[in-house]
């Protein structure tokens, strides 16, 4: 049930880190040939996209983590006899939950201290941007609670979605 879930959220997930990838290379090309060549500054664009870059680096780090992209050393790992693997991979996902929940807990901290802050340009509210960073922490929670209950450190190269 939780790895369907998570399959679910990191689904929605990649939809949403392919069309902010795709709104914010829009916004900066626009804010550049506007710049270049109608020598007139879009002043909104580069607040906007500055916005994307983060949801786009906390989230699509959710994604690689449930792909199992990010690098590691896995030197020892592979030696390790079937028990030990399992072993370590619960440990594995037990630091990572336990990051994540830093991440959510200091992450609703933060937003909740900027609260009263609005962007220069935009005049939006800080703590909805600062909000991504125990958003995505939430992803990764789930991710990282599927893992613990499969047994595994995230989902074989061959696992359907």
């Amino acid at each position: 049930m939780l790895q369907k879930i998570s399959c679910k959220i990191n689904r929605a997930v990649e939809s949403l880190v392919s069309l902010m990838g795709i709104l914010m290379t829009a916004i900066v090309g626009a804010q550049v040939f506007s710049r270049y060549m109608l020598n007139h500054s879009l002043f909104w664009s580069e607040e906007v996209a500055r916005i994307l870059l983060v949801a786009l680096t906390f989230f699509g780090a959710s994604v690689a983590y449930f792909h199992r992209a990010h690098p590691g050393v896995d030197g020892f790992y592979r030696r390790f006899p079937g028990a030990i693997r399992k072993w370590a991979d619960g440990a594995v996902a037990l630091a990572g939950i336990s990051l994540f929940s830093v991440m959510i807990v200091y992450g609703v901290k933060f937003a909740w201290f900027v609260r009263l802050q609005i962007t220069p340009a935009l005049g939006l509210p800080k703590w909805a941007i600062m909000a991504i960073v125990p958003a995505a922490g939430l992803v990764f929670m789930v991710h990282g609670l599927a893992f613990l209950f499969r047994g595994k450190a995230g989902p074989d190269k061959g696992d359907p979605k």
